[in-house]
């Protein structure tokens, strides 16, 4: 029953492609139909050689530290007898790459034919509000544990598409021995390699690093709030935690609605900003409720966001003018 269940949300969690990615001008567009509350799964046209030779397949992340958007996850995955087209894209450590060379590379490795014909990729999108529901439900679920869950799916997802997986390298999170254990007892017929800085060692998975740090990259580009005015360029920053732009960002806090989804609450940098800004949280409790369950942001309490001003001319928030929400009783 519990797996049933698990399979289930992980469905929900996830939208399934429905256009082809065939360069860089098309990923933008393709993310910005997703919904951004929720992961999303995208496995570009597996090459014909990727099926009937034995192939090599990279897994790497990008977006595992910044307080702001989602966690990508990408593979890549091409024959062992096509390690020469690894070298041809120039594929190196994407965070050792400039943005317009990692966009460079991305677009050719969907549209030049000797690429192509050897080389595919696919990329999970975790949605920043995923990772926050993760790591804060009652049966916790860690960023590790979410970061693998990814790139065990993303390995069957190439299985599933008819890669003919021979060897896999992997760059760790967790202690990599332990985690090499854990693909080898999921995967035994594969030869598994699990190891730090792999995407700098192993050109496979600089491949899957640039598709999973490109996508990210592209995906806060076309960034759409749903609880704020959209801008035309973004005026978040790039989410982690040290660059000023961002820091303006999450000192832009709705008092009783907090962050937009776009923000991982869960991260400490977005509760402490919380706890000295928001209002306070209470909720009331059945009478014979044995604990009190109370959680308190801030000093000031939410019931004064809703109470009487002597101020009649005091201008409604935009969430409720929006909605068209009115007062249908006294507080």
């Amino acid at each position: 029953m519990d797996t049933k269940v698990k399979q289930e949300n992980k469905t929900e969690e996830r939208d399934t492609k429905q256009l082809n990615i065939n360069s860089l001008e098309s990923l933008g567009p393709y993310i910005l139909e997703q919904d951004n509350a929720k992961n999303f799964v995208y496995i570009s046209d597996v090459p014909q050689l990727c099926k009937d030779e034995p192939c090599m397949l990279g897994v790497d992340e990008a977006g595992r530290g910044p307080v702001l958007g989602p966690m990508v996850y990408g593979i890549a995955f091409c024959p062992l007898s096509k390690k020469d087209v690894l070298r041809q894209l120039g594929f190196a450590d994407s965070k050792q790459l400039t943005e317009e060379k990692r966009d460079q590379i991305f677009d050719e490795m969907n549209r030049k034919d000797y690429a192509v014909e050897s080389l595919g990729w696919a990329v999970e999108a975790i949605s920043p509000n995923v990772i926050s529901m993760s790591m804060l439900r009652r049966t916790k679920h860690s960023l590790n544990e979410v970061s693998m869950d990814s790139a065990i799916g993303l390995i069957n997802t190439a299985i599933e598409a008819g890669v003919n997986i021979a060897e896999v390298y992997v760059d760790t999170v967790g202690p990599p021995e332990k985690y090499q254990a854990k693909l080898k007892a999921i995967f035994p017929k594969f030869k598994i390699t699990v190891a730090k800085k792999a995407d700098s060692t192993y050109p496979i998975v600089s491949a899957a690093s640039i598709a999973a740090k490109v996508t990210r990259d592209h995906a806060l580009k076309v960034w759409k709030f749903r609880e704020r005015t959209n801008e035309e360029e973004n005026s978040f920053g790039s989410g982690y935690p040290g660059d000023p732009t961002t820091k303006a960002f999450l000192g832009e806090i709705d008092l009783v609605f907090g962050f937009p989804r776009l923000v991982r609450f869960s991260w400490s940098t977005a509760s402490n900003a919380l706890e000295k800004k928001a209002y306070d949280m209470e909720f009331e409790e059945e009478p014979d409720a044995k604990a009190s369950q109370k959680a308190t942001y801030g000093s000031e309490k939410l019931s004064k966001y809703f109470s009487a001003s002597k101020n009649e001319n005091r201008k409604r928030h935009e969430y409720f003018r929006d909605r068209c929400l009115e007062h249908v009783a006294e507080i």
